[in-house]
């Protein structure tokens, strides 16, 4: 496991070692570099503050390592990545264009979802599930009943519903503390899930 910070972050904040971190952060922080072969510059640039580390890795897991029928994991992840294009964050569009590329099978999800979209390769429920995390992240007042309605009619529960807008709020968060602490994306995310992994 790579245990250095990427010499391409740029700072705003003190980084935090990972050794210097409260017990159950720094195992689940190991836990992530050991899966991944590196820890993400994200949870370095977020450890100031260990309370808040720990709230926002459970808000994360809460949101993120859920899984329904009519809202899968790679669903979640391209929520992310089409919201974060939208707001501009290069961290969360490459991070979680990773994740989103390596959940949907498919090596070209997360390009098409942070250029445009609309041309991107989804389905029908797919497509309404982005137009309406996109609408609320842009223009969230103009977000009205029949938005959320519109994904109850493709199957999705209400608390699938109610995910969407929350993944999509939580990451406008992610996003804007990413540009604030001017965290740039580990090398090793651009790579992951575009090619095989013997290849």
């Amino acid at each position: 496991m790579a245990d250095r910070m990427d010499p391409s972050v740029l700072r705003r904040f003190p980084v935090v070692d990972v050794e210097d971190l409260p017990v159950d952060l720094r195992e689940r922080v190991i836990a992530v570099g050991e899966k991944s072969g590196f820890i993400p510059n994200v949870f370095r640039g977020i450890a100031q503050r260990p309370e808040q580390m720990r709230a926002f890795f459970d808000f994360h897991d809460s949101l993120m390592d859920r899984e329904t029928p009519a809202l899968s994991k790679a669903d979640r992840e391209m929520i992310v990545v089409a919201t974060s294009a939208e707001n501009g964050c290069l961290y969360c569009v490459v991070a979680h264009g990773a994740i989103a590329r390596i959940r949907a099978k498919n090596p070209y999800i997360s390009d098409q979802l942070a250029t445009d979209w609309r041309k991107a390769d989804l389905d029908e429920r797919q497509y309404a599930i982005i137009a309406v995390a996109v609408k609320l992240a842009t223009r969230p007042w103009e977000i009205v009943d029949a938005d959320l309605d519109g994904l109850r009619a493709y199957g999705l529960t209400e608390e699938d519903v109610y995910d969407v807008g929350a993944i999509t709020a939580f990451f406008a968060m992610s996003n804007r503390l990413v540009h604030w602490g001017g965290l740039m994306p580990n090398h090793e995310f651009y790579l992951m899930g575009r090619i095989p992994k013997d290849g």
